[in-house]
């Protein structure tokens, strides 16, 4: 697919907007981000899959990609919620991922190789001190893509971001 320059502005300005549930990473650093395309003079599609099908932000996203993209001149923004193919952790980008462990969130596990589900029994680093030692303390953290963990070693709780 052949994209004009504008097209890839408009792109970098969607993916730079922060995602409403966690700041600290992008659009694009999550892989939330699936497409956008110009249709017309000052019109604009987006394409833009949710963590998960129910995600309450994603209407919050939708208004602050229309926001973005009419500071950039667009007068009409049309925002879609792709479901299929469904987002997976593994659309996260390395720099997603060190940011999320930086701001205290255990980024998820990378899948098996050749696909198929992460094992259960897999150890979850602690982002505060790097110890494998941590315990699920609930499936369900401030969000849903989420789980709560606390590190045996320096007892301190964290989020795990899910791997899906």
């Amino acid at each position: 697919m052949v994209t004009t320059v504008l097209e890839d502005e408009l792109r970098q300005a969607v993916g730079a907007v922060p995602d409403p549930e966690l700041p600290v990473v992008t659009l694009e650093e999550l892989g939330i981000v699936r497409g956008v395309r110009l249709v017309g003079p000052g019109r604009v599609e987006v394409e833009l899959t949710p963590t998960y099908t129910g995600c309450p932000a994603i209407d919050t996203m939708a208004a602050d990609v229309t926001r973005v993209l009419r500071e950039h001149g667009m007068a009409e923004v049309s925002v879609r919620t792709v479901l299929s193919p469904p987002w997976s952790t593994e659309a996260i980008s390395a720099e997603g991922r060190r940011k999320l462990a930086e701001y205290g969130i255990a980024p998820p596990r990378p899948t098996v190789a050749g696909g198929g589900p992460v094992p259960v029994g897999l150890s979850v680093r602690c982002p505060h001190c790097g110890s494998l030692d941590t315990t699920l303390l609930n499936r369900f953290s401030s969000t849903a893509c989420k789980s709560l963990r606390r590190c045996e070693s320096c007892r301190e709780p964290f989020d795990h971001f899910k791997e899906l």
